[in-house]
């Protein structure tokens, strides 16, 4: 897999966005100028975390694996392998959801 070939730096977050829907739920094909930006992500690698003024490393706020909900703007994006990615920082994720 792509990101394990890549390893965020500090507070940062590799995430991938959920696939847009196409379909609303009575079948009709939705163009791509009506199609909702997905702000839900799954998290695929996270940097150690950041550093405060005395030097210890602050845990991150999320695990891989987890789903979380994006800001509409910001984030940087990369991609691996002809696949894309979005890096933001930690702070910048809005949440996450739990079962």
């Amino acid at each position: 897999m792509a990101f394990r070939k890549f390893l965020p730096l500090f507070d940062r977050v590799l995430v991938e966005r959920l696939a847009a829907e196409t379909v609303t739920k009575g079948g009709i094909m939705l163009p791509e100028k009506s199609q909702g930006k997905v702000l839900q992500a799954t998290v695929v690698a996270v940097g150690p975390g950041s550093v405060n003024q005395k030097g210890n490393i602050l845990p991150m706020s999320v695990k891989v694996g987890e789903q979380v909900l994006l800001p509409e703007y910001g984030g940087t994006k990369i991609s691996l392998e002809d696949k894309d990615y979005f890096l933001f920082r930690d702070g910048d994720i809005l949440g996450k959801y739990v079962d």
